[in-house]
């Protein structure tokens, strides 16, 4: 029975990738739990902060995340690559580099996304792999999902109202449970 920790690379209110997250956890078939973990009050990267001491919403993650099966990262595209504060949290969640194997190390990982636009957030889902390579994770690439024209996917509540993309997605969350057995 996986337990898979799932964070929204977005901060905003009505983020796609947090509704998307949100359709995922619905849908995680039956002895798999999805816990959402925000990345809302990670601060910005500082080693001098580091120095004094990891913050206690970066220590919380990291913990979570070393416990977990699996990570379900849902990004949106910024730019053509990946968001800064979703960015910023791996990173933290990297410091000391001497916790990478307990947080990281073969850990699945995987990647989705949203976005109003047409691209499907496919150039930032490419941009984590190196990344996630330099953590020495298992990326999971059993299947794919990038959502396109999110605006008509979700309706104003955040609700996944899609039935083409719930089936897509539930076969991804799925593989992923299945993958981090």
């Amino acid at each position: 029975m996986p337990h898979i920790v799932g964070i929204s690379g977005s901060l905003r209110r009505g983020s796609f990738n947090t509704s998307l997250l949100r359709a995922a956890i619905e849908l995680a078939p039956a002895g798999t739990t999805i816990e959402f973990a925000s990345i809302q009050e990670i601060p910005l990267y500082n080693a001098d902060v580091e120095a004094a001491g990891i913050p206690a919403p970066v220590q919380a993650l990291k913990d979570k995340v070393a416990a977990a099966h699996g990570l379900l990262i849902s990004t949106p595209e910024y730019n053509n690559s990946i968001p800064g504060v979703a960015k910023n949290a791996i990173d933290w969640l990297s410091r000391p580099p001497a916790d990478v194997p307990r947080i990281f190390r073969n850990k699945p990982i995987a990647i989705m996304g949203a976005t109003p636009g047409q691209g499907g957030t496919i150039l930032s889902q490419a941009a984590w792999l190196p990344i996630l390579a330099t953590l020495g994770t298992k990326p999971w690439f059993g299947g794919r999902l990038r959502v396109s024209g999110a605006g008509k996917v979700f309706d104003a509540g955040g609700k996944l109202v899609d039935d083409g993309i719930r089936e897509q997605l539930k076969k991804f969350v799925d593989g992923f449970a299945a993958y981090c057995t």
